[in-house]
């Protein structure tokens, strides 16, 4: 997206609430965004700031909720989960038809596919497994009490509750045929683990996360979906998209790891349990539970790509279409039932 496309309205906010500008700004379209739209804006200085508001429509309940990410980063930015520093928040719908925040934009590579995985050196590779696990595991150390975030909790089973939520989702999605999707829900539904209470992020994996040169996460973005309820749903949704070069079933999100010389998904789990003093768990269930999750988020970032809701330079080859997500929840389905 050029500068001249954002509304005059952006640009006069932008400049009335961010300090440090110098010269002329430009707001690019950051591609690979299936949610969100995000947009760097530079300065005539190089000074960069990333700019965050939802799709243009077809929106999903509460899937694009700009308070929410704003509360979760500025809420975790004095602890040491790695977030960009939040800038400024707008909830003047005047400014551009919805909420919006601005963050420091957060320099690093982001390992979004196989492409970017097979780019890091053999040497980084090791690191980008353990540091991400470790970031994970330093999030679900973090009380919601103690960073304020303890009134977002609600009663009842989480993951009871993100069934129901994203099997109403995917029922109001354009999916014609949601037997496999309906097939898994039931399945899943039958076996709810009690779970713990935590801090989730709800789309932890290395496609939002920065990564410098060395392997090391820098800084998570993407909190969209975050929430407080069972932190393993975070770990199952990651090891989802981190593939093993033999594996046979694929990944369920955009994995970097396909070209191998990363962690195993057995060693993110060992290295997770040890980090966070977490038991035995019904690993099964919740990888079942991600690719599942997963399929419904897909049906509806699908029906938003065909709306044209994603803007026009959406790239169709990273939407994921009706058959491979039927695919999908059929492969949660064989998961639990451990085929």
């Amino acid at each position: 997206m050029s500068a001249e496309e954002v509304p005059d309205t952006v640009v006069r906010w932008f400049r009335g609430n961010i300090d440090e500008i110098d010269g002329e700004i430009t707001f690019t379209r950051i591609a690979g965004g299936r949610s969100n739209l995000t947009y760097r804006v530079t300065d005539e200085a190089d000074h960069a700031w990333a700019l965050r508001r939802p799709p243009l429509g077809g929106v999903l309940e509460t899937a694009h909720d700009m308070g929410r990410e704003w509360r979760f980063l500025s809420a975790l930015n004095p602890t040491e989960v790695p977030v960009p520093t939040p800038r400024a928040f707008c909830d003047d719908h005047d400014v551009w038809g919805a909420d919006l925040y601005v963050m420091d934009f957060a320099a690093g590579k982001v390992l979004n596919d196989a492409e970017s995985g097979a780019a890091v050196p053999d040497a980084a590779r090791a690191t980008v497994g353990t540091s991400t696990i470790d970031v994970l595991a330093a999030l679900h150390h973090v009380e919601p009490a103690t960073v304020g975030l303890d009134d977002l909790a609600r009663p009842g089973n989480f993951v009871a509750r993100q069934l129901k939520r994203w099997h109403r989702q995917a029922h109001s999605s354009a999916m014609e045929d949601l037997s496999a999707i309906d097939a898994a829900h039931d399945a899943l539904a039958a076996r709810v683990p009690e779970g713990e209470v935590g801090i989730v992020h709800g789309d932890f994996r290395p496609g939002n996360i920065a990564y410098d040169p060395d392997g090391r996460a820098v800084a998570v973005f993407d909190w969209e979906l975050a929430t407080i309820g069972d932190p393993l749903c975070d770990l199952g949704h990651l090891l989802v998209s981190w593939s093993e070069p033999d594996d046979a079933v694929p990944a369920a999100l955009p994995s970097p790891t396909p070209a191998g010389g990363y962690p195993t998904r057995g060693e993110l789990i060992e290295r997770y349990t040890a980090a966070t003093g977490t038991g035995d768990v019904d690993i099964a269930y919740y990888l079942a539970f991600a690719r599942w999750r997963a399929a419904c988020i897909h049906a509806g970032v699908w029906t938003r790509y065909r709306a044209g809701d994603m803007g026009a330079d959406a790239d169709p080859d990273e939407v994921t279409g009706p058959e491979a997500i039927t695919e999908q929840a059929r492969r949660a389905l064989a998961e639990l039932d451990g085929a």
